[in-house]
């Protein structure tokens, strides 16, 4: 069928548009062609050349620089130092066995060591490092980088590693940094990946674990190159991580460091707080130990002596500890039962040396007996007749309300590990974790800190700070983070009767400084500092009554661990207080002998700021203060020789 002119020309024009279409998307598609060959024939042909070469680009993470920790002085107390070490990249050493067999040829390694690396490449990604030695000499680092060429994946690097300069003094409360643990990563529903690599190290106790995210920072990143054998040929990129937040404490290291030369070796503890801020300016725990063993590793025997030390010096003493509070107690119990209105600070009980409650006869410490005796009185001397008679009218709920009112019964929200809530009873208590009905006893025993009363030497100090204040004090550790101050924690009025506070306050100060007080002999003279205190001697074993009749057989003749606690708690100055203290010395026997004294030295080197003058002491203890200054003075620059050298 012939076609018409018309459409034999629509037809041409319709061919017409389609081959030039097809025409059009052949030259694009030749341009981009073009394009891209030139791309990579001549803006990468220095990035193929390399690949051509058997040359090829890692990316590597750089470990940022971790936050230092200061005192309230700005005294550095953890930093960071360098450190060379070996590492090993799995899939840049190929056979990772035969490359370290060659390494242990170069410098000292252990088959240990051998085995340890093997198993980190095995479990880690093949293009992460693992660190062979750490802490290597500069004479090792040449040795591997002139044999470089036959080590492949070898990098020998200048990393840094944590240290903590005064040693001892902090190690309970700053803690200490060690390898990532499966422990750790479980805290993480995503771990960073500078996480992942190994023997990258993380808080592990204390301030350290605590504000670990803070200390950290991130990590950055560096594109280098590297050739057939792995060896670093040049660094093309860097982008710097960011450094982890520096970190202020409110401790003071000048009154740390002296509160841990006056404890010496005994197994005790010290809290000094601000009663203005709550501000921690001394927060220790005897005996101690060197936190920069483990981040170098520490062996297993220096392992095992602190572990077997029956002093416990792991232990942070101060929070993670809860004792029985003995007679630093019975200002709880005296001040409940005068805001529940059933005694007068004048009415008077009579105390015989014991009291019949319930048929079982609880004895006073004085087996003779004080007589009469007040509240301020029985304060002053301590008298358990005295606050087991305040128990019978004021009732355990009361008591134990006024003891979580000041600060008892709480674990305090402070960086430190293992904060303890310490126990305060009740029948509420003793029905659901005893399934018994509470006793009129354990009222009795619990007016006066015993039974199942518990409270940490921290808790104590926050009680003592209450006291002073009326106000609702709470304990702050971290004074700032990169610069930016934490909240102070003043706390408002406890609502509690200024008059009852007036008296229980006076009644402290008496027991300090009255002849017949149980802490006069630690008393302080200078009139501006006087301070009014408590003492405390808490049971660890029973006394039976068979002992009682032949006579309880004193401290000093027991085993250390069945003597007694020791505890005494103040506030300074009296007229305007600055500072609480609590002092409890484990096993230490009386509190006026063992804790009292203690409290008292701790009390004016805080609050002169240094070595007080020997006015401050009775004149009778001025030359044995005088040795023991110099003593102490002697011992604490030792010590801090012993720890600059270690570090």
């Amino acid at each position: 069928m012939r076609r018409s002119p018309k459409e034999t020309e629509t037809s041409v024009r319709r061919v017409s548009r389609r081959g030039l279409m097809v025409a059009g998307l052949q030259a694009g598609f030749m341009s981009l062609l073009a394009l891209r060959l030139r791309h990579m024939q001549v803006e990468q042909a220095d990035a193929f050349r390399l690949l051509a070469e058997e040359n090829r680009i890692n990316i590597r993470l750089i470990p940022p620089r971790r936050g230092r920790i200061f005192d309230r002085q700005g005294r550095l107390i953890a930093g960071n130092e360098p450190s060379y070490r070996i590492t090993v990249v799995r899939e840049d050493a190929g056979d990772v066995a035969e490359v370290l067999a060659r390494l242990a040829h170069i410098v000292p390694l252990t088959q240990d060591d051998i085995d340890r690396v093997l198993a980190e490449t095995a479990r880690s990604a093949p293009f992460l490092p693992v660190t062979v030695a750490d802490r290597v000499s500069w004479e090792d680092i040449s040795r591997v980088a002139v044999n470089a060429p036959a080590l492949p994946g070898i990098t020998p690097e200048v990393g840094q590693s944590r240290v903590y300069p005064m040693g001892h003094d902090f190690a309970h409360v700053v803690g200490y940094v060690g390898p990532v643990s499966e422990r750790d990563l479980e805290r993480y529903a995503d771990p960073a990946p500078i996480l992942r690599i190994p023997r990258f190290q993380v808080g592990k106790v204390g301030v350290e674990a605590r504000y670990e995210e803070h200390l950290r920072g991130r990590a950055g990143t560096r594109r280098v190159e590297v050739n057939a054998v792995g060896r670093v040929m040049r660094e093309l990129d860097r982008q710097e991580g960011e450094p982890g937040a520096d970190i202020q404490l409110t401790v003071d290291h000048r009154l740390q460091n002296y509160v841990r030369a006056r404890l010496g070796q005994e197994s005790a503890s010290v809290v000094v707080m601000d009663v203005a801020n709550g501000d921690l300016l001394s927060i220790v725990s005897a005996p101690s130990y060197d936190p920069n063993k483990f981040v170098r590793g520490i062996s297993v025997d220096d392992y095992a002596v602190l572990r077997d030390n029956e002093r416990r010096p792991l232990a942070s003493k101060t929070v993670q500890d809860a004792y029985p509070p003995g007679s630093t107690f019975k200002m709880v119990t005296a001040l409940a039962a005068l805001e529940a209105d059933v005694i007068t600070p004048d009415e008077t009980v009579w105390c015989p040396g014991h009291m019949e409650v319930g048929g079982r006869r609880f004895h006073c410490w004085k087996r003779v007996g004080h007589g009469h005796m007040d509240l301020e009185s029985g304060l002053r001397e301590s008298c358990d007749v005295y606050f087991y008679d305040l128990a019978l009218k004021v009732g355990i709920d009361n008591i134990a309300a006024m003891a979580r009112r000041l600060g008892l019964g709480h674990a305090f929200d402070i960086p430190m590990s293992a904060v303890a809530d310490g126990l305060i009873p009740d029948r509420e208590w003793k029905a659901r974790t005893r399934n018994a009905e509470w006793r009129i006893g354990d009222t009795v025993n619990a007016s006066i800190g015993q039974g199942y009363v518990l409270s940490s030497p921290l808790q104590l100090a926050v009680m003592t700070a209450r006291l002073a204040t009326g106000r609702d004090l709470a304990p702050r550790l971290v004074k700032s983070v990169n610069g930016v101050e934490t909240a102070p924690r003043t706390g408002a009025p406890l609502g509690l009767n200024e008059n009852h506070l007036r008296r229980i306050r006076q009644a402290m100060f008496t027991a300090t400084n009255n002849r017949r007080g149980t802490a006069y002999s630690s008393r302080i003279v200078a009139e501006a500092m006087a301070m009014a205190g408590k003492t405390g001697t808490s049971q660890v074993r029973n006394i039976t009554a068979a002992e009682r009749r032949a006579g309880v057989i004193r401290n000093e003749d027991l085993p250390w661990n069945r003597r007694d606690h020791a505890l005494f708690v103040n506030f300074a100055p009296f007229e305007a207080p600055r500072i609480a203290v609590s002092v409890v010395v484990e096993h230490g026997g009386g509190g006026s002998a063992a804790a009292a004294p203690i409290a008292r030295d701790v009390t004016l080197q805080a609050l002169y700021g240094g070595d007080p003058p020997l006015e401050a002491y009775p004149s009778a203890d001025r030359s044995r203060i005088r040795a023991q200054q110099e003593r102490l003075r002697r011992e604490r620059e030792a010590a801090e020789d012993e720890d600059r050298s270690r570090a």
